[in-house]
């Protein structure tokens, strides 16, 4: 994985259709330039199409979800007799040690193979958004922690910036865990994280820290894989901008007696505009740099808020 700019590309699966290999029914593909040119730049692809791995070939029948005495099965549209329903799950469960090595995955929406959520199960002629695709619902039960999103909702700048920032919640987990787990180094990661879990839900993010607090007397790896569902729980909770406001003003308060009266205006005018609207989150938390280059707190340098994910990723300006 070559570094750009500093950062090492993080690797992530994704539906192969979405980087326009032409895996699709009709031989076609779904390519999105965001994910290629833009994420593509941080992020480095493992492409994995379910349907083509069992077989199915280009071109073929489409399957979609039906609900078949309590169960949701996968078959062809035309062809009842196509049940691909276990070849589908059995593809997932064939690729965990692949799946270990990744931090997130874009997978397609509606398709009853890789779709994350509201795919459409049929009863009888009647359809219901209120599935998941099956190689995809297979793969989340095995690794329930891991980031996983769909192409479609990638253009909303929140559920973006969520996806992302959990990817590399789970990246810098993961890179813990390989320099050894100890309560120091959880300690730390807590506390590095702690003003993100705050944007999520300060109340959620205040319990986990007293929690990990009161947790030394359990063996750590017990106790560590239950903070780690926690912590990417509450980071799956939209980032309110009043939560913004309440972090930036904490963060604000470490300021309050080495910054003159005109700084202090220009930073409060700043948080206040981004609570109206006015700004996007990025310009509060720019100023906020600015003025800890000059007046350094280890605390504050060391939070992710601050650094979530680089800066050419620009999701912040959005939010």
């Amino acid at each position: 994985m070559p570094a750009i700019d500093g950062y090492e590309k993080i690797p992530l699966g994704i539906s192969s259709c979405l980087i326009g290999e032409k895996v699709r029914f009709d031989g076609g593909h779904k390519q999105n330039r965001y994910i290629l040119d833009t994420l593509g730049q941080y992020f480095s692809y493992r492409p994995f199409c379910p349907e083509m791995a069992i077989g199915l070939g280009v071109p073929r029948e489409t399957i979609r979800l039906v609900e078949i005495d309590g169960r949701r099965e996968a078959i062809g549209n035309k062809n009842a007799a196509l049940n691909v329903t276990d070849a589908l799950i059995q593809s997932a469960q064939n690729r965990q040690s692949w799946h270990r090595q990744i931090y997130g995955y874009i997978v397609k929406k509606d398709s009853p193979s890789c779709g994350m959520e509201r795919v459409r199960v049929y009863h009888g002629d009647q359809p219901q958004r209120i599935g998941a695709g099956l190689y995809t619902e297979t793969m989340m039960q095995n690794f329930p922690n891991l980031p996983v999103e769909e192409e479609g909702r990638l253009g909303d700048p929140v559920l973006r910036e969520g996806f992302v920032k959990r990817v590399f919640v789970y990246k810098r987990w993961h890179d813990m865990l390989a320099d050894g787990l100890d309560w120091a180094a959880l300690t730390d990661f807590h506390g590095r994280h702690k003003l993100i879990l705050y944007s999520h839900d300060q109340d959620l993010g205040r319990q986990l820290g007293r929690e990990l607090s009161s947790a030394h007397s359990q063996l750590i790896e017990d106790y560590a894989a239950g903070y780690l569902s926690q912590l990417m729980a509450i980071l799956k909770i939209f980032a309110k901008r009043s939560n913004h406001v309440n972090v930036l003003e904490h963060i604000r308060g470490y300021l309050k007696r080495d910054l003159d009266k005109s700084d202090k205006r220009e930073l409060t005018d700043s948080i206040e505009n981004y609570r109206l609207g006015l700004l996007p989150l990025i310009v509060p938390i720019t100023l906020l740099r600015h003025h800890f280059r000059k007046i350094p707190n280890e605390y504050i340098e060391r939070s992710y808020y601050m650094q979530p994910h680089p800066d050419e990723l620009m999701l912040l300006n959005s939010l």
